[in-house]
């Protein structure tokens, strides 16, 4: 079943007195409880596409609908709901707020949605129930995106959205994290979205969307994805 489908999207912005189109013609489906990769090089619509898909951004033409349900011309108010309680962002380079320790960062979604999940519960599933008390100076890089992954779990959210979850770690890290997200597919029935360039974590999605010159190259069904401790980064 689809979470989320695109349907001939266009997106142009303004440049000057002309018009650049950043993503065109785009329609493809994200179904629900897998992992999806939008893999494509710098320029190539990625970021564009995952601005649209997390209700950052408004298409030009086209629609998008999550779960049956027409995004593509809301109000404001209710695109800023939908980012509240439908998306989970996972950012390269996590957005945690630096006076506030893990639990608190985690704690601080609550507010954001009536169904959230325990903050503690979520740190522990993560790995990090040791590191509670510790501030982000405190954590390393691989702990600082596990944490960032356990904030965005925490507001239930319908789908994870990660832009290069694993760009800033190392390759033992990333693998560490990759594997954690897959997890929340396999095991917890997440929808998650990956935005990357790094064509390896492709061989553990799902599905794979390629982009090239804002187009939908081409997409890829994989039946038996590697499992991440199979994969050569």
């Amino acid at each position: 079943m689809a979470a989320l489908s695109f349907s001939h999207v266009v997106k142009e912005y303004k440049v000057g007195k002309g018009k650049v189109r950043a993503l065109d013609d785009a329609t493809f489906d994200i179904d629900a409880g897998k992992v999806t990769v939008i893999l494509g090089p710098s320029g190539s619509g990625k970021s564009t596409t995952l601005n649209l898909i997390g209700g950052m951004d408004r298409l030009s033409s086209g629609t998008i609908t999550v779960n049956g349900k027409d995004i593509s011309n809301i109000s404001e108010k209710a695109l800023t709901d939908y980012r509240r309680r439908k998306i989970g962002f996972v950012f390269q380079f996590y957005n945690l707020i630096p006076s506030l320790n893990a639990i608190e960062n985690i704690s601080i979604v609550e507010k954001m949605t009536d169904d959230a999940l325990n903050p503690a519960q979520m740190l522990k599933d993560v790995g990090l129930e040791n590191r509670a008390k510790h501030f982000p100076s405190e954590l390393s890089g691989g702990e600082l995106q596990r944490l960032s992954i356990a904030r965005a779990l925490c507001k239930n959210p319908d789908i994870l959205l990660c832009d290069e979850p694993t760009g800033a770690l190392d390759s033992a890290t990333g693998r560490t994290v990759l594997e954690l997200l897959v997890d929340m597919a396999r095991n917890y029935n997440k929808t998650v979205v990956i935005v990357t360039h790094n064509a390896s974590i492709a061989l553990c999605a799902d599905k794979v969307i390629h982009l090239k010159d804002g187009k939908i190259e081409r997409i890829e069904m994989n039946d038996n994805p590697l499992r991440v401790g199979e994969v050569n980064w």
